[in-house]
């Protein structure tokens, strides 16, 4: 009856900036009522968002959600979605409350319009859009996020994550894990499967590439929190002890000032501990023994006058044996007899010899250590000396009870340890691991000195760069990671899919 009218009303985007005012108001308002001008209308409205005066953009954008219904939501999603592209605050925070207010209409025709822009848009649209996901759907109710929509999101994603970056990928396991229906034993077990895919742990590890060793860092460290009693570790284990650990000295540090090797280490030692029944368990034992010899030293030879022949100790290298000896006392729990059956008479005794003097070395730091922590409490005890120390006390003291396990006869593998990044209450196994973002003093580098030295010396500060976020590295400076498959963690360019620029 009024098509003429709302005709006129939409026409009034092509007037002036008064026209353009009233037109923003007008064609939401009584858009309902002419549902053969929707089209047109809704084009008319875009216009008025790309308008130049701001005022305009943001009164047309606030307005967007009137238009989102029916078979028109996905589109006005879509359409949102690529608005997340604005630098202006105010306009960007309407676009995301405009997003969210749709959500609570039609969760999974709003997502169809995020997922289609993060698959095929540009991409300050694509990142903006998974960040929008990062942050926002952990704020919507369980009404709106319901078991049908979790399904989506996680069929969605995963056509997402045959063409990520490494910052995309640590992203879309926060969104994931996040997710209601995938707390449970079942659902966290998928999430370790998808982990397992990206970090392609069927291909062949290149220790030379930044790219490859960066790749299964990052896959590595999204999958650790997922482990449980119920969620086994045992593959991500087997290809360490496989692929990794014979290749450690060749590592090549994806980031400068990250201590690689020690990195591998502790990520090898947190997940030892839910390593379930593995193929060649022994095979695998060896070379983690192996390892551990390697940053175990035998006592220096002494001169017939008691001085020693050589010109220095050897140095003890405290937080890679921490990790390795807890990584061995874990698996060797499951082959007890490695030591005793598996070992010649002659290993096991250059063994005892190398724990032995190791030992001896520890005493000597734990009493240095305790004496300089002696009664330091509170404030006293948050300097960053005296927080290097007290996590070099816990690492000594690790390593003393391991030690004194593997000494019994027969070694025992009784004895629990709490890795010293690690919090010390006993955590739920399903819970996050949060403590690795929020150590705020690792553990050192390395210990590399005799055991004459001051304690001081013996712990050097850790570098910062990876003790307060462990678990969020950002290698988007290098376009992230490329992988071996040719589709790349990298910068997505040469996609086949045809994206629109």
């Amino acid at each position: 009856q009024h098509k003429d009218a709302y005709q006129a009303i939409l026409d009034g985007v092509k007037g002036g900036a008064k026209e353009k005012r009233l037109a923003a108001q007008f064609i939401p308002k009584f858009f309902k009522h002419f549902p053969e001008l929707a089209d047109s209308a809704i084009n008319a409205q875009l216009d008025l968002c790309e308008d130049e005066d701001v005022s305009i953009r943001r009164q047309a954008i606030k307005e967007l959600p009137q238009f989102a219904t029916g078979d028109n939501l996905p589109r006005v999603a879509d359409i949102l979605t690529q608005l997340l592209q604005s630098d202006d605050s105010a306009e960007f925070n309407l676009v995301n409350n405009a997003l969210l207010s749709i959500f609570k209409m039609d969760a999974k025709g709003t997502l169809g319009g995020l997922f289609s822009q993060i698959l095929q848009g540009e991409d300050i649209v694509r990142e903006r859009a998974i960040k929008f996901l990062s942050t926002k759907l952990k704020t919507l109710p369980e009404e709106v996020m319901t078991k049908e929509v979790e399904e989506f999101i996680l069929t969605e994603s995963k056509k997402v994550l045959e063409d990520v970056t490494g910052e995309e990928f640590v992203l879309f396991m926060k969104i994931l894990s996040g997710l209601k229906s995938l707390q449970t034993v079942n659902g966290r077990q998928q999430l370790v499967e998808l982990v397992a895919e990206q970090a392609d742990l069927e291909q062949t590890f290149n220790p030379s590439d930044p790219d490859c060793v960066d790749r299964l860092l990052q896959c590595t460290r999204q999958a650790v929190p997922l482990f449980s009693k119920n969620v086994h570790s045992t593959k991500f284990v087997t290809y360490f002890c496989e692929h990794v650990l014979p290749n450690l000295s060749s590592l090549t540090t994806p980031v400068e000032g990250l201590d690689i090797q020690l990195e591998v280490l502790k990520l090898l030692a947190e997940m030892s501990s839910f390593c379930g029944d593995m193929e060649k368990l022994e095979s695998n034992l060896k070379k983690l023994f192996d390892k551990l010899l390697e940053y175990m030293p035998l006592p220096p030879e002494e001169a017939e006058n008691g001085e020693n022949a050589g010109s220095e100790e050897p140095k003890l290298q405290f937080s890679y044996v921490e990790c390795l000896l807890y990584s061995f006392h874990q698996l060797g729990r499951k082959l007890p007899d490695f030591l005793t059956a598996k070992l010649n008479a002659e290993k096991l005794k250059d063994f005892k010899i190398r724990l032995q003097y190791f030992a001896r070395g520890l005493q000597v730091y734990i009493r240095q250590l305790r004496l300089a922590l002696q009664g330091k409490t509170g404030e006293a005890l948050k300097t960053e000396e005296n927080k290097i120390k007290v996590v070099a006390l816990k690492i000594t003291n690790n390593i003393n009870v391991l030690i004194k396990d593997l000494f019994h006869i027969p070694p025992s593998y009784k004895s629990t340890v709490t890795l010293s990044w690690k919090p010390v209450q006993k955590a739920d196994a399903s819970q996050k691991r949060a403590s690795e973002d929020t150590t705020s003093s690792s553990p050192p580098k390395k210990a590399s000195a005799g055991p004459k030295r001051d304690a001081r010396q013996i712990y050097n500060p850790p570098s910062g760069k990876y003790s307060s976020n462990l678990g969020s590295f950002s290698y988007e400076q290098r376009g992230g990671f490329r992988g071996g498959r040719g589709r790349g963690w990298g910068g997505r360019g040469n996609r086949s899919r045809g994206r629109i620029y």
